[in-house]
């Protein structure tokens, strides 16, 4: 797996996440609006966020970076990028708190992350959300992702069963936008 480096954009610093960023995090993990279409249910304690963030920096598949304001090192929410195929695919994942929402900040983020996932030789990224999360599919399409599937009864989550559509990205596709 890659060094997780840190990224600068003209708004943003991306660093590599570490287990304290749970604290500032625990608010979008206990939202349970956001964390609909999560991979598992809202975090009733912040012990729940950190113990996550903990198993989490020692998964040698993933690279995880904090999204913080410039003059700020609080995390307003996160990236994670993890190489499927040596060389050639990267899944993408990222989260942000409600109060940074609608800023811009994560298509900043998510771009800086493209750039620096093609930048090291990826030739495709590519990002698995549910169907009916209309914010992330919205993000993707505006980054210039492409529908390429869509999976029925992909997951069994908090919520039930769900669908799957799955958004890719080719490198010479990139506008960096």
């Amino acid at each position: 797996m890659r060094e997780t480096v840190v990224l600068v954009t003209p708004r943003l610093i991306l660093r590599p996440r570490r287990v304290e960023d749970a604290d500032a995090m625990f608010a979008a993990y206990s939202d349970a609006e956001l964390m609909r279409y999560w991979s598992g249910p809202p975090h009733s304690d912040p012990a729940q966020t950190r113990a996550e963030f903990e198993q989490r920096s020692h998964d040698p598949a993933w690279r995880s970076w904090a999204i913080t304001l410039k003059g700020d090192d609080t995390a307003i929410g996160m990236l994670a990028a993890g190489e499927k195929r040596q060389g050639n695919v990267t899944e993408l994942g990222y989260m942000l708190l409600r109060d940074h929402m609608g800023g811009g900040i994560a298509r900043e983020a998510v771009s800086a992350l493209i750039d620096r996932i093609f930048a090291e030789g990826q030739r495709k990224v590519f990002a698995d959300t549910d169907p009916d999360n209309a914010a992330s599919r919205g993000l993707l399409e505006r980054l210039g992702f492409k529908l390429e599937g869509y999976l029925r009864a992909e997951w069994e989550t908090h919520i039930g069963v769900r669908d799957t559509t799955i958004y890719g990205l080719l490198r010479e596709e990139w506008r960096g936008s």
